[in-house]
């Protein structure tokens, strides 16, 4: 997903607003979630949310979304923000999440979601540590 950093979208340092990158997020993650459910899904939670580094009015912002896991009815969406400053052709690292989605049926309900098909040594990489940060995001609800 790409986006164009507009005036609407900064603070009075002219830096995007961290909030309109999160929709962002939520918006390129919610898809990617939804292409592999089949189904409509909606917002679980949202964690480890990192800010790497600024974003500036007229540059490029750059989102790729990976469904990392699967679990019944949810899934672990991980997504990357790269910015691109035009002027310079620089491109970088901005914020990264991980995002929790659960697939809902036409009855407001959670449905099975299809597993993951683990084809490289990364894919099954990113299953495993979102595996565990499943594990640890239940553990923690637990409490």
């Amino acid at each position: 997903m790409t986006q164009l950093v507009l005036p609407g979208d900064t603070n009075s340092l002219g830096s995007v607003f961290g909030g309109t990158v999160m929709s962002w997020i939520d918006i390129c993650a919610a898809i990617a979630a939804q292409r592999h459910s089949n189904s409509e899904v909606v917002t679980a939670s949202i964690d480890q949310m990192s800010f790497v580094a600024p974003v500036y009015k007229g540059w490029v912002v750059n989102l790729k979304a990976s469904v990392n896991f699967v679990a019944k009815t949810s899934m672990e969406v991980g997504v990357r923000v790269d910015a691109e400053n035009p002027k310079t052709g620089e491109t970088f690292h901005t914020a990264s999440a991980y995002l929790t989605f659960v697939a809902i049926g036409s009855d407001g309900k959670p449905v099975l979601v299809p597993g993951l098909t683990l084809e490289s040594e990364n894919d099954r990489r990113r299953f495993e540590k979102g595996q565990k940060r499943r594990e640890y995001r239940v553990a923690n609800r637990a409490k």
